[in-house]
């Protein structure tokens, strides 16, 4: 647990690697949790020592809203754009390529998997917040910044009268960028990624592992997390000139080790993270041919 001002930043389970994240409590006169993916001791110790009125989540994704569930009681808002997305798990299954990879088959297969927490903790979302639009939660201002690409509708909370900015998945792990849902963009994400280097801050947050950051740091680490978008590139360039059908380029592991793509959702995320490359190359290629064929 570290404190920087009013905000105490609670760490998720193995440094807040995924499937948990890290979190921000806001200790103020209102009390103010965002994203809910810290380890549950420390936010149910939180909420018994200082009070949870308010969870604010980022986005959708589960390690994110992961203890959503624990507070049932209280208020939870969700961004605009995921707002009514979150509350659907067919919209859901669309935003993570399930049913644009798989179909209507592969979305009941999946919907079969689902935990029931998380699917209590996407139903017990109540409201949204606005973008770009300041908050006062007692004496601390925020402002969801909209910075898509890791999502459509994903917000970084901002606080510019601390100089921190909460930068949620933009978060400089050796993994790279993820925009692996067909809700993900590559080129929104390099363009909300360099918007929050224009912030006026001093402390960057990330939701995942290291955590936090000089704006300086932060910079540095920013030009080599992009730079991975590059490097996937060019190794699926190169993968198509050498003929390979897109069966055979999804098994390689471009994304996740080849081990881990047994995992269903692993795998779609897999297919669409190569298909938003090949887009954005020009490419195309068979689904099982050795033809390569231009795109159109």
């Amino acid at each position: 647990m570290h404190r920087i001002g009013p905000l105490i930043v609670l760490e998720g389970k193995n440094d807040s690697k995924v499937p948990y994240s890290r979190s921000l409590y806001l200790d103020c006169s209102e009390k103010v949790l965002i994203d809910s993916g810290a380890q549950r001791k420390q936010l149910v110790n939180i909420d018994h020592e200082f009070g949870i009125e308010l969870i604010i989540n980022t986005h959708y994704h589960p390690d994110h809203i992961r203890n959503n569930h624990v507070f049932s009681n209280i208020p939870k808002w969700m961004n605009p754009l995921e707002y009514e997305m979150s509350r659907s798990i067919e919209k859901i299954a669309m935003a993570n390529g399930v049913f644009q990879e798989w179909g209507p088959i592969g979305v009941e297969a999946w919907k079969q998997t689902m935990p029931q927490e998380l699917i209590e903790n996407l139903n017990g979302i109540s409201g949204s917040y606005k973008y770009e639009s300041e908050y006062q939660f007692g004496d601390v201002k925020v402002i969801f910044l909209h910075t898509p690409g890791h999502t459509s509708g994903l917000a970084c909370p901002y606080f510019p009268e601390l100089g921190v900015v909460f930068t949620v998945d933009y978060d400089m792990t050796s993994f790279g960028p993820w925009y692996n849902g067909t809700d993900g963009n590559i080129e929104e994400f390099i363009a909300s990624g360099k918007r929050l280097l224009t912030l006026d801050a001093d402390t960057y947050i990330t939701g995942h592992q290291k955590g936090i950051f000089t704006k300086q740091e932060f910079k540095q680490a920013m030009d080599s997390f992009l730079a991975i978008i590059d490097k996937r590139d060019e190794l699926i360039a190169k993968y198509v000139k050498e003929g390979l059908t897109f069966k055979e380029l999804t098994s390689i592991g471009i994304f996740y080790p080849k081990k881990h793509l047994e995992n269903p959702i692993m795998q779609t995320w897999e297919r669409s993270g190569i298909r938003k490359h090949l887009k954005r190359l020009g490419l195309s290629v068979p689904e099982d041919s050795a033809d390569l064929l231009k795109a159109k």
